[in-house]
């Protein structure tokens, strides 16, 4: 774990750093209150710091207080290091944002204890953080093709139908359908089922352009949002996707599973609601469908 130390006097900076060191911490230290500053204030600072109170310029407290300002999700655990014992001082401290104290001159032992505190406190939330990163990944993510899933998808079409009310910019929205998937699970099993949904979404995600949005909308749909694109770049754009699904087949299990796929889209227009775009996005694909399949069919509004 790498700690930062903020102490102006050289020999106490020296007597601290060799201890950290010796006890197996990376130490990076600082000579006043504006240095520790400028290293723990970065988003890369260390998460355990020990902050001499008494700095010339900007003392620990001040450091405490900025840090404690600051919106981040990276917790940074303060140790404040003074000669200050009045319950008066040590209640100023901890209200600056100081998670402990160690007095003057500092007890190795008693150092060495709080850090240990210190480094399992950052531990430890540094591993609930990991566990809420991932609880929110999966609440979003399609566990299968590791793309949006449909929670994420619609909830990403409301904020850019949202959007296109408030600045006029186009927003396209496509539904692509795998076609004849069940002949792929019937004659091929699941498991290459499984294998042509993930195929066709990393084929799809290469057509679409940067910043468009697919997400698995259930079974074999996806769905595809065009923002910026009108509706004469969305065909062009839907059917380089269909062009490279049908490019090549699907391969798995040494055998060759030849892929299309029918695509229904639409534009939307403001202050539409988010059902009518994908009823009309879902009539186009429909429309694909009966006209033969491995097709884009563009609806408009009325249609």
């Amino acid at each position: 774990m790498r700690i930062l130390i903020a102490e102006d006097n050289s020999t106490s900076r020296l007597l601290l750093k060799k201890s950290l060191e010796k006890w197996g911490y990376q130490v990076t230290a600082a000579r006043d209150g504006h240095e520790a500053w400028q290293i723990a204030g970065s988003e890369d600072g260390p998460s355990l710091l020990i902050l001499d109170w008494e700095m010339p310029g900007m003392d620990g407290v001040d450091v405490c207080r900025r840090l404690r300002a600051q919106k981040s999700d990276r917790q940074v655990y303060v140790i404040l290091l003074t000669a200050r014992s009045s319950k008066h001082d040590v209640v100023a401290g901890l209200e600056a944002g100081a998670n402990d104290y160690v007095g003057k001159p500092f007890d190795p032992d008693e150092l060495r204890a709080r850090v240990q505190v210190g480094r399992r406190f950052v531990e430890l939330h540094d591993e609930l953080l990991e566990t809420q990163r991932a609880l929110e990944y999966q609440a979003r993510t399609d566990a299968l093709t590791k793309m949006m899933n449909r929670r994420a998808i619609l909830g990403r079409l409301r904020d850019q139908m949202a959007a296109i009310g408030s600045d006029g910019s186009p927003l396209s929205v496509a539904i692509l359908d795998i076609d004849h998937f069940k002949r792929v699970n019937d004659n091929h099993g699941h498991i290459a089922g499984d294998a042509v949904l993930c195929e066709v979404a990393r084929r799809a995600e290469a057509g679409v352009r940067p910043g468009d949005m697919l997400g698995r909308f259930g079974g074999e749909e996806f769905l595809v949002l065009m923002p910026g694109a009108t509706a004469l770049e969305a065909h062009t754009i839907l059917e380089g996707v269909r062009k490279i699904i049908e490019g090549t087949p699907v391969w798995y299990d040494d055998r060759a599973v030849s892929v299309t796929a029918s695509l229904g889209a639409t534009s939307a227009a403001p202050g539409e609601a988010v059902d009518e775009i994908l009823v009309r996005a879902d009539k186009a694909l429909y429309r694909a469908k009966g006209s033969g399949r491995n097709r884009v069919e563009m609806g408009v509004a009325g249609g």
